[in-house]
């Protein structure tokens, strides 16, 4: 390993990301897996266990009105700081990995560098941000939101936990913060002051398994449109009467739908843009359907991702090209429904290539790579701070107690997450 840190000093941080790991799944186990909802009590365990060890490398602790932690190791220039982390609170049942992943690898750099006696270039800000999982508070990056003070002030009162039926603004109450000054724009993280946001986290697709690569740099994030509760309507009519140039068959037209859109994907992965369809949800209604039955409804959901927009744009076309070619044809009706989406957000060019050159240095080949799933990483991207993720190869996908990201992996992505924060500070971008 071509490096200027001490293998010494690595191991000690991999380590203490080890022991960590091992602590925070026992605390908040859940069989089968693990549970740490937003605002709860494993989320707080979390947070815990990490100031605990983040304050013996000489990280201090803070809160954000919001309840994000804010772990700060102070640099060689205390006047802007490096943001590492992502999330800690899980889906219901779920892995260990997925968000405390990032928070730990942060708390591991740091913990290296106290080791070494070495500072970061700038100030060193381990962050782990509230309620990403949206399966508890149905509504989007509740704490990247709120860490740049860009939440809707609507939200915190009406945006309710699932299983407590209590409002976010309650919770907040609750756990000691101020849902007031998030409701009027208090942020802790300034833009100016913020030379880069990295988010390591486990991948979750199977794509670094399959290239057998520890880790990968990612290029963007992907937006989308949605179409949740989308119906096509036809005819309901008998299976062995009604004659097929008669037929209103929403079954068929749907069918024609997905195939076309899937013929779509396959010239536009031809032309090599990026692009996934899926069509998550799809049945007919069960109140009127029956085995003699043509098919007079169906429901569908539509989900389409690229980070490029302009992808979207000509998906989009098509998506509505084919509607209207197919109500033609078969003679049924589409109703998409409410059109929901997110803008793609393009990580920093420039911290991309920091990362390709610090796993160049130790002799760790990274692919380059699009990240399918949403992460915090998108919203600070979107408002201005330079991002950049760092994926870690990991079995079994994610939101799941199997994922299984082998700690050799998390310590290829440490090694080349301290290698990248230990550059001078004319290596990172510019703030001004």
């Amino acid at each position: 390993m071509n490096s200027s840190w001490h293998e010494t000093d690595l191991a000690i941080g991999a380590q203490i990301a080890a022991e960590l790991f091992d602590v925070l799944a026992a605390k908040t186990t859940d069989p089968p897996g693990v549970t740490r909802k937003a605002y709860g009590n494993g989320e707080r365990i979390a947070h815990e266990l990490i100031s605990g060890v983040a304050a013996k490398a000489g990280a201090k602790a803070e809160y954000d009105a919001a309840g994000n932690l804010f772990l700060v190791m102070p640099g060689e220039d205390r006047s802007r700081e490096i943001l590492v982390g992502s999330h800690v609170d899980t889906v219901p049942h779920g892995g260990n990995f997925d968000g405390a992943a990032g928070v730990i690898a942060g708390i591991a750099a740091q913990a290296v560098f106290h080791a070494a006696d070495r500072r970061p270039p700038f100030d060193l800000t381990v962050v782990a941000l509230r309620a990403e999982e949206s399966c508890w508070f149905p509504y989007s990056y509740v704490g990247s939101k709120t860490a740049l003070g860009i939440l809707d002030p609507a939200v915190p009162d009406s945006v309710k936990r699932i299983d407590t039926g209590k409002t976010l603004a309650e919770h907040m109450r609750e756990a000691g913060f101020d849902p007031d000054a998030v409701k009027g724009g208090a942020h802790r993280v300034n833009s100016k002051r913020t030379i880069a946001y990295i988010e390591p986290h486990i991948e979750q697709a199977p794509i670094l398994v399959l290239d057998n690569l520890p880790v990968g740099v990612v290029t963007g994030i992907r937006g989308s449109f949605r179409y949740r509760q989308a119906k096509c309507i036809g005819a309901y009519a008998h299976s062995g009467a009604m004659p097929r140039e008669y037929r209103k068959d929403a079954v068929m037209a749907t069918s024609d739908l997905i195939q076309g859109m899937d013929r779509f994907w396959d010239g536009m992965e031809a032309k090599s843009a990026d692009l996934t369809v899926t069509f998550g949800e799809l049945g007919t209604n069960p109140e009127h359907h029956g085995f003699s039955k043509v098919p007079g409804e169906t429901h569908i959901c539509v989900d389409i991702r690229s980070q490029e927009q302009e992808t979207l744009s000509i998906a989009e076309t098509r998506l509505h090209e084919l509607v209207a070619d197919i109500e033609k044809k078969r003679g049924v009706r589409f109703e998409l429904g409410e059109r929901t989406g997110s803008k793609p957000a393009l990580m920093s060019g420039h911290l991309q290539e920091m990362l390709h050159a610090a796993a160049k240095r130790i002799g760790i080949e990274a692919r380059t790579m699009a990240s399918g799933a949403g992460h915090d990483a998108s919203v600070f991207s979107l408002h201005g701070v330079p991002s950049a993720m760092l994926f870690i190869r990991n079995t079994d996908g994610s939101h799941n107690p199997d994922e299984a990201m082998v700690l050799a992996d998390f310590n290829a992505a440490l090694a080349v997450l301290v290698e990248m924060l230990s550059q001078p500070a004319s290596a990172w971008p510019s703030t001004t």
